[in-house]
């Protein structure tokens, strides 16, 4: 049915970047906003940064403000993260997320979601 797959993860080094990429299958893309999440060690799933179904609008966490930027395309029924000046603290399993809804940072409003991919921040 729905099927979300990241790729793109790997290790890198303290201020180096990398870009994530989610393909999405077996649901209508255009209509859903599309979330990136990440997940460490002994804390829950947080939110990194979502593009809207609606507008394409963008909104970021705090912690990856103007170092992060997701967008999408909707020829491809996918969606990117490129990380800028990676630090050690972004170091986390990353995941895809898919939800009907317009705008929401709420890991419980996203019913679809992929495996998730890891990235390493070496310092």
């Amino acid at each position: 049915q729905v099927q979300l797959v990241e790729s793109g993860g790997g290790l890198v080094q303290a201020g180096g970047s990398l870009r994530l990429s989610c393909a999405a299958s077996g649901l209508a893309f255009s209509t859903f906003s599309m979330g990136w999440f990440r997940q460490t060690v002994g804390k829950e799933r947080e939110f990194v940064a979502v593009i809207t179904w609606k507008s394409g609008s963008t909104y970021y966490a705090d912690s990856v403000m103007g170092r992060f930027t997701i967008s999408r395309d909707n020829a491809q029924n996918t969606v990117y993260l490129h990380m800028n000046s990676l630090k050690p603290e972004d170091t986390a399993v990353y995941y895809c997320a898919a939800t009907p809804l317009f705008y929401i940072r709420s890991v419980r409003e996203y019913p679809y979601w992929g495996q998730g991919t890891q990235v390493t921040v070496s310092s």
